[in-house]
């Protein structure tokens, strides 16, 4: 099946889809253009068009939603994904894609939008999303990768490759600290200085600086008491001055209420279309209130989206949607999570009870199967709002199972989505359904049980209130235990849900996601072995949502939140106070197992680490093994997680195979910001590079000494002599001066002294404040 959608069909030289139409010099650009024509630009055209330039013989250009799939609406344009879109395909989430751990699928998947985009004339896809899960509470968790900045800025800069290489331009979101639902148009994040650098903006920085993305989509939420849309020191002091971005900032969709303020703080195009913001910046801009500078701009960034996007239109473009399929499968093969198993899986197929199909293991046989839930024939795949998409098509995990294991294999339903506490005004009842299917169960050797979270409770919009899964399905899977030989449980949820003891206690236990339209074919080939589960969490899942370390502080109240759980989000935080966890970070099994030897850890010639590990399949089937690489600095002198994830790389190996693995960690994955120094830095000292399959399953560790950049900090009246003597010199420059002064030689009085502003001393320890100073420059002299 090929799907195309042309385009104008002119292409003379002058048309400016033509590469020859490429302007070499941006300012003869903007100066070719008239004053409305400036100010036009730096709005949409409509919904999802930008305005052309008629002066530079430049068309309009088309965007479009699309972090998992092409969202390109056919009738009315609205933005919460309400109306009807032409079909694409739909590839798994990005809570699913970020469980793959693999920059190739990542790739894959964002090449593959590319070529959809194309074909449909659309020159920048929305996405990806890439904001931190600080909390599973925040409703749009599906749509964003992980709750760690490297994850995310490795596969956010994998797919913005990916696509831009293809000539389609992307728009990393939302740009910044927008980690919530509730009241995200208004609400104010306070956020220290250290926090937000290397927590909340550290991935935007990777990608920005590694991958140059067309164009970044600011937030609608405001920061310090600034909407994010006009917001100078985001937009233009970090990231432009700061980072290098080259391309266009566009507002979120609605973002912006001040055009005016946003252009002269560094936005450059205000979307949708907003005739009312275009006249506010024609009348500033004749008082002066805007800098012609700043329209000039946010003019000339948008010629130029034009002018790139329009070189690489293709009237002729297509597709192949078989193909893309088979993408959106393999990416969800590698999606899911194998979270428990004892055996049970990977289910023998018929005439196979001995296990011998694709190397699979002793598992359970498919006679006595039974399979219930109603995700199952009625697949979760994606979440609700604006990212929502019309697949090409779509498959179940039933019809999947049952083209394996036979037509005859039953099902009952279970439950009906949506239902709370049983209560329904669907026909039949949940009651009947549960009573149904917990009959189907009894005496089944194996009931492949399907639960999950409906659109009702994730989606764009707002937030949730709990984690827990629907008690009617809970009752049911207890009610199914108690009949069933063995139970396996799969999931589909777009955020980490309660994993209660009855569901950590199942035979085995498949974390689902949401894995998009081949998410059923997947599904049925993991079950039985025609896959090797390789996905591993890229969220930590918590014993109980009171345990995760923002829950004191989300999602704020009167408009404001405040992140006062700081640095320590997500396995930072649950590894700071050493609590227990259902399943850490990183974590995922395995039909076969993999042994990691002969770690060699040094440092590189750029200030930054090289690692080296031996990675061998012991097992005896093919898979796929994530190595991760997490850093600490047992003696820092700041603040710091325990551990961090700073590199992590794949693997294939067939049985019995090794191969030496080395993963690269860069000198700016070492930095923490410094608010003393006002930047990033690397602090001197020994390294920890702990190398294992999670956060807190590292099997190999090695020590490393690392020269770093930190400046040295400059001695005042107001610094202590704890301070100084951690300083080269410091303790000597003391000791000269205090000598056996009473504040110091009585041990009971030291831990208090040598917290005192030296500064103090002339009162409490009478010496003068040129001696004092005397002292200080000999320490600032090193």
């Amino acid at each position: 099946m090929t799907q195309s959608t042309p385009s104008d069909p002119q292409n003379t030289p002058s048309d400016p889809r033509n590469p020859s139409a490429r302007s070499a010099d941006p300012s003869a650009d903007v100066s070719a253009l008239s004053q409305e024509e400036k100010i036009a630009l730096t709005g949409g055209a409509d919904f999802w068009h930008l305005h052309d330039a008629p002066s530079l013989g430049l068309g309009q250009i088309q965007v479009s939603d699309g972090p998992h799939g092409l969202r390109q609406q056919s009738g009315a344009a609205d933005n919460l994904g309400l109306n009807d879109s032409v079909e694409a395909t739909c590839f798994p989430p990005a809570v699913g894609l970020a469980s793959t751990w693999s920059r190739s699928s990542a790739a894959a998947v964002a090449g593959a939008i590319a070529e959809e985009a194309l074909a449909g004339g659309v020159s920048v896809v929305l996405g990806p999303g890439m904001n931190i899960k600080r909390s599973p509470l925040c409703g749009r968790n599906f749509e964003y990768l992980s709750e760690d900045p490297h994850l995310s800025g490795e596969l956010a800069t994998a797919f913005v490759d990916g696509m831009q290489e293809r000539g389609v331009g992307t728009s990393v979101k939302h740009f910044a600290l927008n980690n919530q639902e509730t009241d995200r148009m208004r609400v104010d994040v306070d956020v220290d200085e250290r926090t937000m650098h290397e927590i909340y903006l550290r991935a935007f920085r990777t990608v920005v600086t590694r991958a140059q993305p067309w164009t970044v989509m600011c937030s609608y939420n405001s920061v310090d008491g600034t909407p994010v849309a006009r917001n100078r020191r985001l937009l233009t002091e970090i990231l432009r001055e700061q980072w290098g971005f080259e391309g266009l900032v566009v507002s979120d969709w609605g973002a912006v209420e001040d055009r005016p303020a946003s252009v002269q703080a560094g936005l450059d195009l205000q979307m949708p279309a907003d005739p009312f913001g275009e006249q506010d910046l024609r009348e500033a801009v004749a008082r002066g209130d805007v800098d012609q500078e700043a329209l000039d701009r946010a003019a000339g960034k948008a010629v130029a989206l034009l002018r790139r996007a329009l070189a690489a239109a293709d009237p002729d473009a297509a597709y192949d949607a078989e193909s893309h399929h088979r993408i959106a499968v393999e990416a969800a093969r590698r999606a899911l999570v194998l979270l428990e198993n004892d055996g049970t899986l990977p289910l023998a197929e018929p005439g196979d009870s001995a296990g011998t199909v694709a190397g699979a293991g002793a598992g359970a046989d498919a006679e006595g199967l039974v399979v219930i839930g109603d995700f199952a024939q009625t697949p979760r795949y994606q979440g609700a709002g604006s990212s929502h998409v019309n697949p090409t098509r779509l498959t179940d995990a039933l019809g999947a199972i049952r083209a394996i294991a036979g037509e005859d294999v039953p099902f009952a339903r279970g439950f009906v989505p949506g239902a709370a506490d049983g209560e329904t005004d669907a026909a039949p009842s949940s009651e009947s359904l549960r009573a149904e299917a917990v009959e189907l169960a009894r005496g089944a050797r194996t009931a492949v049980l399907f639960l999950g979270l409906g659109e009702d409770v994730e989606s764009e919009g707002f937030d949730r209130t709990d984690i827990e899964l629907p008690a009617a399905q809970l009752q049911l899977l207890e009610e199914v235990r108690e009949v069933a030989e063995r139970v396996v449980v799969v999931l589909s949820n777009g955020s980490v849900v309660r994993l209660p003891e009855a569901l950590r206690g199942v035979n085995a236990l498949l974390e689902g996601w949401l894995l998009g339209q081949g998410g059923g074919e997947a599904t049925a080939d993991i079950l039985f072995g025609r896959a090797n589960p390789s996905g591993r969490l890229a969220e930590t899942i918590p014993l109980r949502l009171q345990d995760t370390p923002s829950y004191l502080h989300f999602p704020g109240e009167d408009s404001h939140v405040r992140y006062g759980e700081g640095l320590f989000v997500g396995y930072r935080g649950f590894d700071a106070v050493d609590a227990e966890v259902a399943y850490p970070f990183g974590h995922g099994l395995s039909f076969t197992t993999f042994a990691q030897s002969d770690l060699v850890v040094t440092a590189s010639a750029g200030g930054g680490i090289e690692v080296e590990v031996t990675v061998e399949n012991t097992g005896d089937r093919a898979g796929r093994e994530i190595v991760q690489a997490y850093v600490s600095v047992p003696d820092s002198r700041v603040t710091r997680a325990p551990r961090e994830l700073k590199g992590f790389a794949e693997v294939e190996l067939a049985p019995g195979e090794s191969r030496r693995v080395g993963i690269s960690i860069p000198a700016e994955d070492l930095q923490y910001w410094s608010p003393a120094a006002g930047g990033w830095v690397v602090e001197s000292g020994t390294y920890r590079v702990g190398v294992g399959a999670s956060s807190r399953d590292l099997r190999a560790a090695a020590d490393v000494e690392i020269a770093g950049d930190e400046p040295r900090p400059v001695m005042t009246m107001t610094s202590t002599p704890l301070e100084i003597r951690a300083l080269p010199g410091g303790e000597k420059a003391l000791g000269s001066l205090l000598g056996d002064s009473g504040l110091f030689a009585d041990p009971e009085m030291l831990k208090m002294a040598e917290q005192i502003p030296v500064g103090r001393f002339t009162g409490l320890g009478g010496f003068s404040r040129e001696q004092l100073q005397e002292m200080l420059d000999r320490v600032n002299k090193g």
